[in-house]
């Protein structure tokens, strides 16, 4: 459609700004101003919001502008932003960790009192409607060129079988030649196990009782009292634990193999905290295991949560050992042992398997668990599905499930090269693991190699994608003011409306209650083309408001009086004066995401009926929980056009 600029913004233009318009023959900047000027009349005009949609800024108050880096929304139409320490060394040193509870309706924001660095932590919704927020940062990474003391991991033995050891961060271990690290963080070393065991004499006379006992470990970081070569190692030694005497320095010793001046990784930190949305506090729930940084949580169908992967308390990947929460118990239990890079994308698929598309950010290396396959987490079984185009370039990729959750149909979109690659890919795939043997195949490619793209499921049954950048963290300028829809009917892309903020690393994309898309944060290396300008991270939000919400205007079908929780048979009735347009219900579980990976968000197709008297409907919810995770979902009806309701909130399972 061709859009033509009224007589009168002709006359404005064109009058007023003469000298302007004459000039712009010599001087690019002035053609510059008028295209700007053009564009903004276009993109305001109704035909052009009812066919690509708009965007608009959010006001927010310079006290409660913070980085962005996670971002969930919770059953009370509130989102939850957490910064932490924000990317930021000295917030992290200042023991200065945010998070901001916003309220779209309303346009209001809360500071919530943070306990810990949730920095790079993992996040999932629970059964009741709390966030669980698990994992983050211990300590910030150190470059090769900026560590002068040695250190490294330290493994902390304790044979006693009788008692546990906790030592205090500045704890001092020495090696045999009389170097002495200092422990940075607290540790405890559970008791040792001890084991009974029976044998025989070659007569076959029973023995006496012979105890076994395997001592007991934990990891610490540690570095060198001194700067300087002699402190550099690469043996694996047995260091003595100062300040221990007698039966415990016997029993309690550490083990070394490498305490070099290399590059020190990010750690994370084993604290769990549940987010309460009514008290709208942090609650401390158990620690995990391991620490974990860049951890991904997943609800399961029966309502627990598998946390994989992150970097552990020494800086290093967790190798594969996993761990399950118990929303009842508050607890964490040893889950299917099984490697992944950090953030990887897990999809909770018919059945109960769970997909790794391959999908991940940031850390591990480039020939380990990179391949996508289905994993059965009953058998710890995984088989890898193949067909993906560009399997070297799905570090930053987005993938979602495609609605409805039950055609079981997942994708891949964009990526880029593992670590700081220049690399990166249009390309889109998907798998359909309703088939007997399930492969990738090409979809419709990106207009560009996109890396950080944000991907939102609608109400209309198609999926918002915009932002990102081409190259890694925004390079050279790179970042993609662009937006598109994807439509799993037709297969195909159409433009949306361009956003005006870039968001590349640390950005993050939701659907809110009211149908609209809201987007957060972005850290940008650099903020100019020449890579010269030290990049800041971008405090704005934008939100998109979709086409159908344009083209509806005050028109929208809307649900009345209804439960907020299903009956026995999986339904719910509510009223409505709109019954006769009503021709499809959705269920949407709410986002929560971080680094371009949200493994919450699904789209679950209802059955629909309406009442006699023209003035009810019914909806009915599968009773599948691997289809349906337990939890709090927004339920959107909509037209024949394809124009939703605003969102009633409704619980499935046990809560």
């Amino acid at each position: 459609m061709a859009y033509r600029p009224s007589k009168k913004f002709k006359k404005t233009l064109l009058g007023s700004g003469a000298v302007v318009v004459l000039a712009a023959l010599n001087a690019p900047a002035a053609v510059s101003f008028a295209e700007e000027k053009y564009h903004a009349y276009k993109i305001a005009q109704p035909g052009y919001r009812k066919q690509f949609g708009s965007w608009a800024e959010v006001d927010v108050p310079a006290e409660y502008r913070i980085n962005a880096i996670h971002a969930a929304l919770l059953h009370t139409g509130k989102v939850l932003l957490i910064a932490g320490s924000g990317n930021d060394q000295k917030n992290f040193d200042a023991g200065t960790f945010e998070t901001i509870l916003w309220d779209p309706a309303r346009n209001t924001f809360k500071k919530i009192p943070t306990p810990v660095d949730f920095f790079c932590s993992g996040h999932t919704q629970l059964p009741d409607g709390r966030l669980l927020v698990a994992g983050g940062t211990a300590r910030y990474e150190v470059l090769g060129d900026g560590v002068e003391k040695a250190g490294g991991g330290m493994r902390v033995k304790n044979e006693s079988p009788d008692k546990a050891v906790t030592l205090k961060k500045g704890t001092v271990f020495r090696s045999p030649s009389g170097i002495e690290y200092v422990s940075k963080f607290d540790v405890t070393v559970p008791k040792a196990k001890r084991e009974f065991e029976i044998s025989y004499f070659k007569s076959g006379q029973m023995k006496p009782w012979e105890t076994k006992v395997t001592a007991a470990e934990s990891r610490v970081f540690v570095e060198a009292r001194k700067a300087g070569p002699q402190a550099l190692t690469t043996e694996a030694a047995q260091y003595e634990v100062v300040g221990l005497k007698g039966e415990e320095a016997d029993n309690v010793y550490g083990l070394a193999q490498k305490l070099t001046t290399e590059k020190q990784d990010f750690q994370g930190i084993k604290g769990a905290y549940e987010f309460d949305p009514k008290a709208e506090r942090y609650i401390p729930v158990a620690p995990m295991k391991d620490a974990r940084w860049y951890p991904t949580l997943v609800t399961l169908g029966d309502g627990k949560v598998l946390a994989v992967s992150g970097l552990n308390d020494v800086g290093d990947v967790v190798p594969g050992d996993n761990e399950i929460y118990d929303p009842e118990t508050k607890k964490w239990s040893r889950g299917p042992f099984r490697y992944f890079p950090t953030y990887p994308a897990l999809f909770l698929t018919k059945g109960g398997k769970l997909l790794y598309t391959g999908s991940n950010a940031g850390y591990g290396p480039a020939e380990k668990g990179r391949e996508p396959g289905l994993w059965d987490l009953e058998k710890n079984s995984f088989t890898k599905l193949g067909g993906l185009t560009a399997p070297d370039q799905l570090e930053t990729s987005a993938s979602l499930m495609l609605p409805p959750v039950q055609d079981q149909k997942v994708m891949v979109l964009g990526g880029g090269g593992v670590g700081e690659s220049p690399k990166s890919t249009a390309r889109t795939s998907i798998v359909d693991l309703s088939k007997d043997s399930p492969v990738f195949t090409d979809g419709p490619a990106l207009p560009q190699g996109t890396r950080y793209l944000s991907s939102v499921l609608l109400p209309d049954d198609t999926v918002f994608t915009s932002g990102g950048s081409e190259q890694y963290r925004g390079r050279s300028g790179s970042d993609i003011l662009k937006a598109q829809f994807y439509d799993p009917r037709t297969n195909a892309f159409t433009e949306a409306a361009e956003p005006t903020v870039g968001r590349n690393y640390h950005s993050e994309a939701l659907l809110l209650p009211d149908g609209r898309v809201a987007t957060f944060g972005s850290d940008p290396l650099f903020d100019d083309k020449d890579n010269t300008k030290l990049g800041t991270f971008e405090q704005r939000i934008e939100v998109f408001t979709p086409p159908y919400l344009h083209q509806a205007g005050t028109d929208r079908p809307a649900l009345g009086e209804g439960p907020r929780e299903l009956d026995q048979n999986g339904r719910a009735t509510f009223r409505t004066a709109d019954a006769g347009r009503i021709v499809k219900a959705r269920l949407m579980r709410p986002s929560a995401v971080t680094h371009t990976t949200d493994v919450e968000q699904r789209s679950v197709e209802l059955g629909l009926t309406k009442g006699q008297d023209g003035k009810t409907v019914t909806v009915a919810v599968p009773q599948d929980r691997t289809l349906v995770p337990p939890g709090w979902y927004m339920l959107f009806v909509a037209d024949a056009n394809g124009i939703p309701s605003e969102a009633k909130w409704i619980q499935v399972g046990e809560g």
